[in-house]
């Protein structure tokens, strides 16, 4: 099968709102005028830290699991995961009364893997390589008979975390240009196909961590570039950029700006003091790259996804 194949479609979109709609929240879309004033734009926070798990991931970890039809879904699911999608898949595999068997690499977020554990998912260790959880999660899916939920490649994933950006442009209809972070690149493709198909004079920028910016420099060199060491504080956002999810960036002609740690941190902490809510610092790339680039947005309206507020309080960056 051919990768286009594998690329979910808008209606795909549409239809994972439809499936999830009876487990997923409708989160809100915040807005501070201070942030407004700062950035010198109208700045929309899709805020998907109100999500269940606390993170964005439960939209495609939900469809999912909902799209599994009952004979695939008896054995459970597996994937691999720093804590986020985990934890998503493990609350998604409890809506359905099946388990959900939960790779996380050594040193992992603290309060991540509580989340995995609270939602009744089964977790294994493994080394900090993509081949370590690779090799891992299809250990387990051979012992068991789960059924593999990649992060961020799976078609049911992608359709899933593109929902955030449906439901952010139903909620805020005349955005300019719309901001997610990216990391192995499902939220990214399944925004950019929602963007395309609900709001056509909206345009979709990506934000990624200088530290690890594997997507950035795989779109400059117009091939996958999968040997760089990611040094960020930006957990979720370490993983390598996926086939799949490089296809759609370069189909959709992503535009992406790298972010340092010390400029995430800053607006990590200004998110904190004028919205008053406490997010990852993966997500607060998003309004660090805002700010970076202020003169490409101002006076347009614009859409900054927020993916997640599952923060280690015991160890805050500031």
């Amino acid at each position: 099968m051919g990768i286009e194949n594998k690329i979910p479609h808008y209606g795909d979109i549409l239809a994972a709102a439809a499936r999830i709609a009876p487990y997923a929240h409708v989160t809100p879309v915040l807005q501070s005028s201070s942030l407004n004033a700062l950035s010198g734009a109208d700045l929309y926070f899709k805020c998907e830290n109100f999500q269940r798990a606390g993170a964005f991931k439960f939209r495609g970890a939900c469809n999912a699991v909902w799209n599994l039809s009952p004979q695939d879904a008896l054995n459970g699911v597996v994937t691999h995961s720093s804590g986020n999608h985990g934890a998503a898949l493990a609350l998604a595999a409890k809506t359905r009364n099946i388990p959900a068997y939960i790779v996380v690499p050594e040193g992992a977020n603290p309060a991540k893997l509580k989340a995995i554990e609270q939602a009744g998912g089964k977790i294994t260790f493994c080394g900090n390589t993509m081949k370590d959880r690779d090799d891992t999660a299809e250990s387990i899916r051979q012992t068991t008979g789960a059924v593999l939920i990649h992060p961020y490649t799976h078609v049911d994933v992608i359709a899933g975390q593109g929902t955030a950006a449906l439901e952010c442009l139903q909620q805020s209809p005349t955005l300019d240009a719309m901001i997610a972070p990216v990391g192995g690149g499902g939220l990214i493709s399944g925004t950019l196909i929602a963007v395309a198909g609900k709001a056509k004079n909206c345009r979709v920028f990506g934000a990624e961590p200088a530290g690890a910016a594997d997507a950035y420099e795989s779109l400059k060199a117009n091939r996958r570039i999968a040997d760089i060491v990611s040094e960020t504080i930006c957990d979720g956002l370490r993983a390598t950029v996926g086939d799949i999810n490089l296809h759609i960036m370069q189909a959709h002609e992503l535009e992406i700006f790298t972010v340092s740690d010390a400029d995430t941190i800053s607006a990590m902490r200004l998110i904190w003091e004028r919205l008053k809510i406490l997010v990852e610092p993966s997500c607060a790339t998003v309004l660090a790259a805002l700010i970076k680039n202020k003169n490409r947005f101002e006076g347009k309206k614009i859409g900054l996804i927020i993916t997640g507020g599952n923060v280690d309080l015991d160890s805050l960056p500031w």
